[in-house]
């Protein structure tokens, strides 16, 4: 099923075009259509120093305009010139924290910006498939065990996971307009917490653990006894190429969860395996700050029956697999002389030939 949905998105004859690409999963997402052979196309801000963009040296192998979401007349204009036949929109104000520090900025990116971005595409003369990447967080979190579903309310408590519910009605909204009068199609995906190598976000535990092993610093850890659907980078992509490709297919899917099958791992455990992997060379202390504490949540988990039934996803790899290879990866990096390139496509082959 994987090569043949890779097949039916090359079959469309046009460009794909990645928002974000210089993002970490816009990166991840870039290499895996280029190992199936896609012409890429990005729009994103400029990357940051140290992300995984950056270290491996990506700037120029794609087509990339380099612009703010937010400024309408220069992405309207970026994609007409691309004239994308799937749209993988990942650009975004992606951290809880700092949404705390830029409410304004973080719903002008989320909500104006996705909207920027959908009514450019309606300009478009041929049909465009759109998945918008929101988050695990946009549901009603009663902080229980039970898994959110894609019928569950949905309901922001912080700056970051309101932009996205507000996101998702961007979506909805363009969603209505393109079935009442164009043939544009759309979904949102909401994926649980990614992990994987090359990850540098500030405000993360897994960069924040490779940033305390660089650094030789301790760990401050906020909440260790929280849940969440950590999941390898690889496996929602791939779960978003399956979301295109059911559309592609006629296949009527507006929102879809994509995330582990398991019950979620708490930080504690994640910790535990970072230990295992890293050895003595990382200390951890838990934050003292309550009200850091309280600005995240604590239970976190998401029901994906819906992508197994209608997209045939499942994720290749368990959150252990995910959370050790994550590690591996800065491992063989940082002190195996390892190229992160080759560290991306050793994780790329080996999820391909999982299949």
């Amino acid at each position: 099923m994987q090569a043949q949905a890779f097949e039916r998105l090359r079959n469309q004859g046009r460009p794909v075009l990645i928002t974000g690409h210089t993002g970490f999963k816009g990166t991840w997402l870039t290499l895996l259509l280029e190992s199936h052979g896609f012409e890429v196309s990005g729009i994103s801000l400029n990357p940051e120093p140290e992300s995984l963009y950056e270290r491996l040296n990506r700037r120029g192998h794609i087509q990339e305009h380099f612009l703010d979401i937010r400024d309408f007349q220069s992405l309207e204009g970026a994609v007409l010139s691309i004239n994308p036949s799937v749209v993988f929109h990942l650009a975004a104000q992606p951290l809880v924290l700092e949404s705390y520090a830029d409410p304004l900025g973080t719903f002008e990116t989320n909500v104006m910006g996705t909207a920027n971005l959908l009514e450019s595409i309606s300009g478009l003369k041929e049909r465009s498939y759109v998945v918008a990447v929101t988050t695990d967080k946009v549901y009603e979190n009663t902080e229980n065990s039970r898994k959110y579903k894609e019928s569950d309310k949905l309901q922001g408590k912080d700056p970051y996971s309101a932009s996205k519910v507000g996101t998702e009605s961007v979506v909805t909204a363009w969603d209505n307009m393109w079935r009442q009068n164009s043939s544009h199609r759309i979904c949102s995906a909401r994926a649980g917490n990614v992990i994987g190598g090359g990850d540098y976000s500030k405000d993360r535990l897994v960069p924040d653990i490779i940033r305390a092993l660089k650094n030789k610093t301790e760990v401050l850890v906020r909440n260790p006894k929280s849940t969440r659907p950590w999941q390898h980078v690889l496996d929602p992509l791939l779960g978003y190429i399956y979301a295109a490709d059911a559309m592609i297919n006629g296949v009527d899917v507006r929102h879809v969860n994509f995330g582990p099958t398991e019950d979620s791992l708490s930080v504690e455990k994640l910790i535990q395996l970072a230990k295992e992997e890293l050895g003595d060379q990382i200390s951890f202390t838990v934050s003292q700050n309550e009200t850091l504490e309280k600005l995240e949540s604590g239970l976190l988990d998401l029901d994906s029956t819906l992508a197994k039934s209608i997209l045939g996803w499942t994720p290749k790899w368990n959150q252990e697999k995910a959370i050790r290879r994550t590690f591996s990866w800065w491992t063989e990096v940082l002190n195996n002389g390892l190229s992160p390139l080759e560290a991306c496509k050793t994780d790329i082959s080996d999820l391909n030939g999982s299949c």
